[in-house]
């Protein structure tokens, strides 16, 4: 139960009204000097925590490290090792990419895996030259990097590079599915510092 200070006055005139109006309104002015701090402060810090401001290049490099779409350019026994990072156990789909697309029209980034011959060299560049704009290619494994132990062949292509660019290289005989995760992971990278200024 609440203690008041003072007992409470009952006012039956109106002189007395007055009075206590006009002590109450002094009491109130003297209190009062000073400003009273703004309560919606808060709402300007929450807006610099939530506002997100950044660039086009940011937001369109954001959108497209995140949705690559891959086609599959399985050549040898490092495709095995792509395959399984597409599998539930290292589910490459965290990374936006669901499923290897079966045309080279809705992909944007090329995994070669395994030995390239001289004779699947124009189709590794057809297929490259089909792609959209902008695409990206990863060179997995020694054999695809440089020929790996078929590389002085005369039938085996010394390295992708020589066909197509290539953006990222995974070494390994065969890399491991985290190896593969590493290089997509790198590649995250390589897109986001991309400008559309300089893109050609």
């Amino acid at each position: 139960m609440e203690v008041k200070d003072k007992p409470e006055i009952y006012v039956y005139g109106d002189k007395q009204l007055d009075r206590v109006e006009g002590e109450a309104i002094e009491s109130l002015k003297a209190h009062c000097q000073q400003p009273i701090p703004d309560p919606d402060r808060w709402l300007a810090q929450e807006i610099q925590r939530n506002v997100l401001v950044t660039t086009v290049d940011g937001a369109l490099n954001w959108a497209r490290k995140f949705s690559l779409w891959p086609v599959n350019f399985g050549l040898a026994c490092c495709a095995f090792e792509m395959i399984a990072t597409a599998a539930s156990r290292f589910d490459i789909s965290r990374f936006g990419m669901e499923i290897f697309r079966p045309s080279p029209r809705q992909a944007d980034l090329m995994i070669v895996a395994g030995t390239l011959t001289w004779k699947m060299a124009p189709q590794l560049r057809r297929i490259y030259d089909q792609m959209a704009e902008p695409k990206w290619v990863l060179a997995m494994g020694a054999c695809a990097i440089s020929g790996g132990t078929f590389a002085h062949s005369y039938s085996v292509v010394p390295g992708v590079n020589l066909i197509v660019p290539v953006d990222v290289y995974v070494p390994g005989c065969p890399p491991r599915p985290e190896a593969l995760l590493y290089g997509i992971r790198l590649l995250h990278n390589k897109i986001s510092k991309r400008s559309i200024v300089t893109e050609g």
